[in-house]
C-alpha cells in the first residue's frame, strides 16, 4: 500500500509540474515531457540554436506497428537537457498517397537536422525503407525547412553517390561484377559468401548508388558537413562529404572497417581527434560498443575496443548509440545518447544518456551512472 501510495504522488507531481519534477538526467527511466508524456523521439539527433536545444527523433505507435512510421519525426526543445517542451511533428508522414516515398507506413529512422548558414535553412536526413519492402530499399531521404521546428517539407529520397568510386577504392571494386553477389539483404551478418569484397558490393551498387541504413550527419569545424551510414549490406560504413547546402552527397567519400558490420554510427570531435561509436549488427538485441579514433575525418581510422565499463558494459548497458552531444559552454563535454529498443512495444523505447569521461590518454570511456546531471562536468 505504501509504495502504491508513492507511485500515485509522483505521478501527481508530474501532472502539476507539467514535465519532469527532477534537474537529474535518469538513464533508462520514463522521460515526460512538459505535458506529462514519455518523450517520444527515438534513434533521435540533437541541435543547439540561439539559446535552446532541440530533439529529434521518430515517432512511435503502441505495439509492433510502432517500427514503422506512421506519423513522422517529433521535435522536442529545452534550454536545460533535462525538461523538455513538445514542439510537434517536424516532419509529417503522408496519408492518402501510398506510392509516396514517406507514405505512412514506410520505415523512417535516425532522423538528423543541421543547420545551413549560408542558405539559413533547416537540413534533415533520414533513413528511408520504401513500404511494404522491408529493409531492401536501402534510401537516405532530406527534407528542409526555414524554422527549426518546421514544419519540414520532404525534398526527395535516393542511394547515396551513384556514380562515384570511393578515395579508397580497391581494384577488385572496378572489376565485373560476379553471378555470386545476392541482389537481396539476408537478414545479418555472416549471411554474405565471403568477404564483402570479394563479392564486390561497391561495384554492383555502382551505378545507382549505394546502399545506406542506421546514419548520422556530422559538421565539422569549418561548417563541412559529412553524411555517415552502414553500407554494402551493412557490411561496412560510409562517410561522406555533402555538398555545401548539405542537400546531396558530394561524390567525395570513404569505406571504413569493411567487413566490420558496424551501425549505429556517431562522430564528435575532441582535441583534434575524431571518434566514432558505434555497434556491431544484432537486430534489435543490444551488443558491446564500439570505439574507433582518426586524426582526419577520411583517417586512417583505428578501432579502440568497447568504451563502455562496468556491469552490462558488453550490452552497452541494454542500449545502441544514436548520437554524441557536444554540451553547450562547458569545454569538452559530451554526452553520449542511446536507445533502449522495445520492437514489442515500439513506443516505450527507454534513453540512455551518459556523460562521456576521458582516460589519461584522452581516450572515451562510457560508465554507467543511475542519476546524473550537467554538474558532473563542472567537476573536471
Amino acid at each position: 500500500m505504501k509504495q502504491f501510495f508513492l507511485i500515485i504522488t509522483a505521478l501527481a507531481l508530474v501532472m502539476i509540474s507539467g514535465g519532469r519534477v527532477s534537474k537529474d538526467i535518469i538513464p533508462g527511466a520514463i522521460w515526460p515531457d512538459n505535458k506529462g508524456v514519455h518523450i517520444n523521439a527515438h534513434g533521435g539527433g540533437i541541435l543547439f540554436h540561439k539559446g535552446k536545444y532541440y530533439w529529434f527523433g521518430e515517432h512511435k505507435v503502441e505495439g509492433e506497428k510502432g517500427n514503422q512510421a506512421w506519423v513522422g519525426v517529433h521535435c522536442y526543445s529545452s534550454k536545460n537537457l533535462t525538461n523538455w517542451k513538445d514542439e510537434g511533428i517536424a516532419l509529417e508522414v503522408i496519408t492518402g498517397d501510398p506510392g509516396h516515398a514517406i507514405t505512412e507506413g514506410c520505415i523512417l529512422e535516425r532522423p538528423k537536422v543541421i543547420y545551413n548558414r549560408k542558405t539559413k535553412k533547416f537540413v534533415m536526413w533520414f533513413h528511408l525503407e520504401l513500404k511494404d519492402r522491408g529493409y531492401d530499399a536501402a534510401r537516405s531521404g532530406v527534407a528542409t525547412s526555414d524554422r527549426i521546428t518546421g514544419p519540414y517539407t520532404f525534398m526527395k529520397s535516393f542511394r547515396p553517390n551513384a556514380g562515384h568510386w570511393p578515395l579508397n577504392v580497391k581494384d577488385i571494386h572496378q572489376q565485373p561484377v560476379g553471378d555470386q553477389v545476392k541482389d537481396k539483404y539476408c537478414g545479418g551478418k555472416g549471411c554474405l559468401p565471403g568477404h564483402p569484397d570479394t563479392v564486390n558490393l561497391l561495384g554492383r551498387d555502382f551505378q545507382g548508388g549505394q546502399m545506406a541504413r542506421d546514419q548520422n550527419l556530422f559538421v565539422d569545424d569549418d561548417g563541412k558537413a559529412y553524411h555517415i551510414y552502414s553500407s554494402e549490406e551493412n557490411s561496412t560504413l560510409h562517410i561522406s562529404l555533402l555538398t555545401e547546402d548539405y542537400l546531396s552527397e558530394s561524390g567525395k567519400y570513404i569505406r571504413v572497417f569493411p567487413g566490420r558490420y558496424m551501425e549505429a554510427p556517431a562522430i564528435f570531435k575532441y582535441q583534434g581527434n575524431y571518434f566514432l561509436i558505434a555497434s556491431d549488427c544484432t537486430g534489435w538485441d543490444p551488443n558491446a560498443a564500439r570505439l574507433a579514433r582518426a586524426p582526419d575525418i577520411f583517417g586512417p581510422w583505428e578501432e579502440l575496443g568497447n568504451p563502455c565499463i562496468g556491469t552490462d558494459a558488453e550490452l552497452t548497458f541494454h542500449s545502441q548509440s544514436t548520437f554524441v552531444l557536444p554540451v553547450q559552454g562547458k569545454k569538452d563535454a559530451f554526452i553520449f545518447l542511446a536507445d533502449r529498443w522495445n520492437p514489442k512495444n515500439a513506443i516505450d523505447g527507454r534513453y540512455v544518456w551518459l556523460p562521456v569521461q576521458f582516460d589519461e590518454n584522452g581516450i572515451p570511456l562510457l560508465k554507467w551512472m543511475d542519476r546524473w546531471n550537467l554538474n558532473f562536468f563542472s567537476k573536471k
